[in-house]
């Protein structure tokens, strides 16, 4: 069963930022926000050497792996080609100024 947990307040996470949660059950996730207020969140870990995510540089849709330049798009987790690969994602939502993710 998925479960909708508040995470923080949208004005929590920078613009083109992210803030980590630890969870029990899944690790550390990053939680994104783009310059347009839109919210994702990943596992915190890049599918190519396990580099965090949340320590990268958001741009658009995508966070660029801070190791060793991997992009991955926020709205599935996928790598961009070249690159192949998946971090896991969460859905996400914004309502009334917070942060929710799914688990």
């Amino acid at each position: 069963m998925t479960a909708w947990i508040k995470i923080c307040d949208l004005d929590d996470i920078p613009r083109l930022g992210s803030r980590q949660v630890q969870s029990a059950r899944e690790g550390v996730i990053a939680v994104f926000r783009t310059a347009a207020d839109d919210v994702f969140a990943l596992r915190d870990r890049c599918p190519h050497k396990g580099g965090a995510l949340s320590q990268g540089l958001v741009a658009g849709k995508t966070v660029t792996c801070p190791l060793h330049g991997w992009k991955i798009q926020f709205e599935n987790g996928e790598a961009v080609a070249p690159d192949t690969g998946c971090a896991k994602h969460y859905p996400s939502k914004v309502e009334s100024g917070a942060v929710w993710i799914a688990l």
